[in-house]
This record gives C-alpha cells, sequence and structure tokens, in this order.
C-alpha cells in the first residue's frame, strides 16, 4: 500500500490468491523464496551493517505463527531473533508502552521478528480503552488525542530506526470473519489444537468490526516510505507464505548486500595463512 493511503479493509480481499488460481501452481514458488532468504541471511550477516526488523500483526488464527514458522524454516538461527508480545509484566507496565520492543530489537546483521508488537498499545487497548486505566499514566496525558500522538510516536521511532540502519517491513495478515471461524472450529474438534483456543477469542471476535476499524486507522497513520505496511491475504496458508516470503526477499535485495571487501593488508595476512596450511 502507498503511504499515507487511507485503507478501508473491505476493498481488500482476503480470499485473494492472484496470479495463482491455487496452490498446485505455485509449487515450487515458496521454496525458491526461502532458498533465496537463505543466501541473502548468509550476506547480511556477513556485512554486519544493517539490522532487518519484520513486524506481523493479525487478528486470531490469522495463521502468524505459521507463516514465521515456514518463511523462515531455512534461516540460520544464529541470525534471526523471534519475539512474541502478549500481555505486558508489571515490568513492562511501569515502562513506557515502547520500552518493551526496544528490547528486543535485532543486532546489526540479524532479523528480529516480531509477533505482535508495538502496534497491540494502538489495536487491542484502543478497541479497549479501560486497559489504559492500568498504565499508570497521568490522566492529563489520556485525553482524546492519545491515539493521534501514539501513531506520531510510532512513525518517529521507526523513522529513527530506519535513520539507524533498520530496514523495516510491516505485514497485517488479512483473514476474513468467515476463515477465523472455520480455523477456531477446527481448533475446537481437534483436541491435538485445543491448547490454540481460549474462551476470550470468542469475545475478541464480537469485536471484529472495532478492531477492522483499529486496523484501518493503522495502516492508514503508520505506513511510511522507510516502513511501509503490506496488506496480505490470509484466508489461503499457502497464499500468504509465497506472498511474505517474495516480499522479504525483495526487502533484502533493496539493501544490495554483499560480503565484506579485505584491505590490502588483510589479503597478504590470508595468503601468508594459506602458505603456512600448505606448507604443513
Amino acid at each position: 500500500m502507498k503511504p499515507g493511503e487511507r485503507v478501508d479493509l473491505r476493498r481488500y480481499d482476503p480470499d485473494d490468491t492472484a496470479p495463482f488460481k491455487n496452490k498446485a501452481e505455485a509449487a515450487g514458488r515458496l521454496e525458491r523464496g526461502i532458498a533465496r532468504l537463505v543466501e541473502l541471511q548468509q550476506l547480511l550477516y556477513a556485512q554486519n551493517r544493517w539490522a532487518v526488523l519484520l513486524i506481523f500483526q493479525a487478528m486470531d488464527a490469522a495463521g502468524k505463527d505459521s507463516a514465521i514458522k515456514h518463511v523462515m524454516s531455512g534461516l540460520n538461527p544464529q541470525g534471526t531473533e523471534v519475539h512474541s508480545f502478549k500481555r505486558p509484566s508489571d515490568e513492562e507496565v511501569d515502562h513506557d508502552y515502547l520500552w518493551r520492543c526496544v528490547k528486543a530489537l535485532p543486532e546489526r546483521g540479524r532479523i528480529g521478528i516480531f509477533n505482535r508488537s508495538h502496534y497491540e498499545e494502538v489495536l487491542v487497548v484502543r478497541v479497549h480503552p479501560e486497559i489504559l486505566e492500568h498504565q499508570k499514566l497521568p490522566p492529563s496525558i489520556v485525553t482524546k488525542r492519545i491515539w493521534r500522538e501514539r501513531f506520531e510516536d510510532i512513525n518517529a521511532f521507526e523513522r529513527h530506526l530506519a535513520r539507524s540502519g533498520v530496514l523495516i517491513r510491516k505485514f497485517f495478515l488479512h483473514v476474513s470473519k468467515e476463515e477465523q471461524g472455520r480455523r477456531f472450529l477446527e481448533r475446537l474438534n481437534d483436541p491435538a489444537k485445543h491448547w490454540k483456543f481460549a474462551a476470550g477469542d470468542l469475545d475478541e471476535r464480537d469485536r471484529w468490526r472495532d478492531y477492522m476499524r483499529a486496523y484501518e486507522a493503522v495502516l492508514s497513520e503508520t505506513s511510511t516510505e522507510h516502513a511501509p505496511w503490506f496488506i496480505v491475504p490470509a484466508d489461503h496458508k499457502w497464499f500468504t507464505r509465497v506472498v511474505i516470503a517474495d516480499l522479504v526477499v525483495d526487502a533484502l535485495q533493496s539493501l544490495k548486500l554483499g560480503f565484506p571487501k579485505l584491505s590490502p593488508d588483510e589479503e597478504a595476512a590470508l595468503a601468508a595463512a594459506r602458505q603456512r596450511l600448505e606448507g604443513a
């Protein structure tokens, strides 16, 4: 989506799989994307100049976990960090809402993945404003402008990261309410998946339209050139994975990564080491 675009999620089809008609047509596409991603991660790690931050947001059962698992399956764990952000702890509540995400930012040369993120503070908290009462904020700060102010703060935070060498890509996995219902039923009908379901999931589902409005505001206000949002159709998990893999590969390729170039002294040291080994 274009920066500054006003988003109406009703115009985006969660069932879209173009240009593929079915999973068979896309056979091999994900594998090729993962293979290329492995190559690019090696260059990213060796060059050690850029960090990459991938942010995933979605409604429950949209497939965030499986997308992360499948797309990142071939990467070197030493260069990849996944952080899942759930309800803030007491310690986290005693700090500003960006604090716990700042602590989890990736180092240079590494790919950081946020499964949910600082955006929960303008999504879940916006749908449930009573949460603000437990965040220990001075009353004078909690005004009608708080969401606008948080958007400004998030944009400034992400701009700072981009100017510090962090490549940011943000993915909203757009699942339909109907498909979410089918996936919930699948969890309830499969004992091996019961652990994935909580009664509160249905309470959040009842607020579907509230969440869509909150997401539309987030996507409209915080998609920028340096930290763009991508709305990814999520009714077909195989397609979601293909799209994300392609987007991450494109993002890494834009960095024009390469192995570090050695100085003449370093080249001479390598030549000397080679001679020692060959003469041993």
